[in-house]
């Protein structure tokens, strides 16, 4: 079993609040993909046996694999990537919506990305995968209300 470092705030609204303070810290995108690039080390490396076909998320260009766990009261996503900076985009939705209620995470617009700038500056091919890793994380929780 993979100990989740998630949730970090008592919300997800304090969430978005922290990642739009962290990113207005830096000056530049340069800085900014650092950033996610040292956010995507610290997810926690998933079991062999989870990496696999059954896991994978569809619709990314890398390699993702996401497995949840848990029911309505509280969901706990475990999710990484083969690609350094798409871990850090997995890292900012985990810290948003993992170890929330179904009803919490449903609720919750991915306000951060925009406020952060971050959707003008991904490529079309990553723009889809994180689309698609907020419409897998949502259609999770949808299942279990």
């Amino acid at each position: 079993m993979i100990v989740s470092p998630f949730p970090l705030e008592p919300t997800a609204a304090q969430a978005q609040a922290a990642i739009r303070e962290e990113f207005a810290f830096f000056g530049d995108w340069s800085e900014r993909y650092q950033y996610l690039i040292d956010l995507g080390r610290k997810l926690p490396d998933l079991p062999d046996e989870w990496k696999t076909e059954e896991h994978r998320l569809l619709g990314c260009q890398s390699m993702v694999w996401i497995v949840v766990e848990g029911d309505a009261d509280k969901l706990v996503f475990h999710a990484i990537s083969d690609s350094a900076i798409v871990s850090g985009l997995i890292y900012l939705a985990l810290r948003v919506y993992s170890g929330r209620s179904a009803t919490e995470i449903v609720a919750t617009q991915a306000d951060y990305i925009a406020d952060i700038g971050l959707a003008k500056h991904l490529s079309p091919t990553r723009s889809n995968g994180l689309a698609a890793l907020l419409a897998f994380v949502r259609d999770q929780a949808q299942r279990r209300l």
